[in-house]
């Protein structure tokens, strides 16, 4: 029985590896990336397919009619083409739940980032500024405190109810977007935790930003997709939003004509919230055990 890993490096990185998976397959060949043009010579006559971001189109199941089983690398699955998979008689299995503690943790480290600035004031104690200052401190950008504040939460799944324990750790009031539409939208800081649909891409656009606060902050450790961009960066030079904070962008790796590239007040990481090494091993495991299950007849996180 033959896999192939199309797109592994940035699950394993250089501290992890494929043994669960290794222990399954008799031969597995393992790829850190794998360009479109080379799918279909890289899957040949395998019978499991492990993929991340890789675009699993007809054509590629067409030409792989050997393929049993597809691991997706992630919790969504669109890039797998569940109706091909399902046409084709091919399993396809996800990693549902994985990154649900270090998701929560980067949204609270970026709202951090913005009320307490501790990259800003590093910079400028590196640059000497405390040094050349007159007094015992310096300060020219007040800390905010979070106790008090309102924090509008679109997406009440594992990642939302979790950002939500940890915001009211911190005295912050808590307002549900499913359940209070108006309330989310008005809070002093918005944050997106739902999945992007055809539905709701762009929804958080100029009328959005026309509904929240004045001065709020809006923060995506979501999906690219489900912001305007332009309208973000409208948003940020007008004043409108006093800050916001991405870890996501509509196109990854990020555009060089990105709207969002010198934007002002925002603050950007490049879609790394997931990735603590728990998470990355949780990824291969569960990977692993839902392969395990499928040679079994069981049908362990199955999609199709």
């Amino acid at each position: 029985m033959k896999g192939v890993v199309l797109d592994g490096y940035t699950v394993t990185l250089k501290d992890l590896n494929w043994q669960p998976v290794k222990e399954l397959v008799d031969d597995l060949k393992v790829y850190d990336r794998t360009a479109p043009d080379e799918v279909i010579e890289r899957i040949g006559d395998a019978d499991f397919v492990f993929i991340n971001k890789i675009k699993m189109t007809k054509e590629i199941y067409d030409a792989c009619p050997n393929l049993k089983f597809v691991g997706e690398l992630a919790t969504g699955y669109d890039n797998a083409n569940k109706a091909e998979a399902e046409a084709h008689k091919v399993a396809l299995c996800n990693v549902p739940a994985y990154a649900t503690e270090p998701v929560a943790q980067h949204t609270i480290a970026l709202i951090l980032e913005i009320t307490n600035n501790v990259g800003y004031y590093t910079s400028a104690i590196h640059d000497g500024a405390w040094v050349r200052s007159n007094d015992f401190t310096f300060i020219d950008r007040p800390l905010i405190r979070l106790n008090g504040m309102s924090l509008g939460i679109i997406g009440y799944g594992a990642i939302g109810k979790r950002v939500a324990q940890l915001a009211e750790a911190f005295g912050m009031k808590i307002n549900i977007y499913s359940r209070d539409p108006e309330a989310a939208i008005r809070s002093d800081i918005v944050t997106l935790h739902c999945p992007a649909t055809p539905e709701n891409t762009g929804f958080v656009n100029r009328e959005f930003f026309a509904n929240m606060k004045d001065g709020a902050i809006l923060i995506n450790t979501a999906r690219g997709a489900l912001v305007n961009e332009a309208d973000l960066a409208e948003a940020l030079r007008s004043g409108k939003l006093s800050a916001a904070a991405v870890d996501v962008v509509n196109g990854e790796p990020q555009r060089a004509d990105s709207p969002l590239i010198g934007a002002p007040n925002l603050y950007m990481t490049p879609h790394l919230a997931w990735s603590d090494k728990e998470a990355r091993q949780q990824i291969i495991d569960v990977t692993a055990a839902n392969l395990r299950s499928f040679l079994e007849g069981g049908s362990l996180n199955r999609i199709v």
